[in-house]
């Protein structure tokens, strides 16, 4: 099964669910197929450059691996590149000053805040220099606002260059010849549940392609008889046996309950978050 084959994946999940690490993995497993990648934290975490072995991140893009770079999202120096490039403001213009004025407005105005910072990776796949743009997005609720925000824009900007910008925003993101979108749960009852509630959401109101899902921390099946239980002495190994089988048991009904199109094994303990991107992309590369 091919995971996508889009310029642009955004990559989301109920927080905790471990959508750095798989944005890590995705990118790794592009950039190791001979693809120039750019992954973006726009959650402002530290978990994306954690999970590529990376210094802390900066709004330049800094060489991670050969052929992968990696970023984060400041919404000042979004702002000053949105209006100079997007808005086509002079260059001589006090772009700083108009930037001041227009941050209290993106603090309070519908919309104005999350265009510009989805704009970024937007702009990072019109312009070429890349391959795929991989995106570490927010979480689930805040994610829908950021891909609700060109609408929300549109609607209320009649006419101009801001209307436009705006509409051409809304139709990249829903075009799945170039944007798809990926959210990351776990086999258990609130990450599916709320990814369930977010893809009714995005898919009813037509905000992107239909989001496909990744099921991360999926236990091996250890195939411990639960019949022969009682066979074990009381102790650790009968408490970690029975702890095993119930979570296996609760893992096969989730898994049983959403559609997913890859699972990922559960790594955690001894790896680091490096170590756990690298082995997760191996998983990766193997259906992208």
């Amino acid at each position: 099964m091919v995971m996508t084959s889009t310029r642009l994946i955004f990559i989301t999940g109920k927080g905790g669910t471990g959508k750095s690490a798989v944005t890590a993995a995705m990118a790794t497993a592009r950039a190791r197929r001979g693809e120039s990648v750019l992954a973006i934290d726009m959650a402002s975490s530290p978990g994306l450059a954690a999970h590529l072995g990376s210094r802390p991140l900066t709004y330049e893009p800094i060489e991670v691996r050969d052929g992968l770079f990696a970023m984060t999202i400041d919404r000042a120096a979004a702002l000053d590149e949105y209006l100079k490039l997007q808005l086509h403001v002079p260059r001589g213009a006090p772009t700083k000053q108009i930037a001041a004025a227009l941050s209290v407005l993106a603090e309070t105005a519908p919309g104005v805040r999350e265009i510009i910072s989805i704009g970024k990776p937007l702009y990072e796949t019109w312009k070429g220099t890349w391959d795929t743009v991989v995106v570490d997005a927010s979480s689930l609720g805040q994610f829908q606002s950021y891909m609700r925000a060109p609408r929300t824009i549109a609607q209320l900007v009649p006419t101009g260059a801001v209307r436009r910008q705006a509409s051409t925003m809304e139709t990249t993101l829903s075009d799945d010849d170039v944007t798809s979108v990926i959210i990351v749960s776990n086999p258990a009852e609130l990450p599916v549940n709320e990814t369930i509630e977010s893809i009714d959401v995005l898919t009813t109101e037509n905000l992107c392609p239909i989001p496909r899902v990744v099921m991360n921390r999926v236990l091996d099946i250890s195939g411990i008889d639960a019949s022969r239980l009682d066979e074990l002495p009381q102790g650790a190994v009968r408490d970690a046996a029975s702890l095993q089988i119930h979570l296996e048991d609760d893992q096969a009904i989730w898994l049983d309950t959403i559609d997913f199109m890859a699972s990922l094994p559960y790594l955690a303990g001894v790896f680091t978050p490096q170590e756990i991107s690298l082995q997760l992309s191996d998983v990766i590369g193997a259906i992208v």
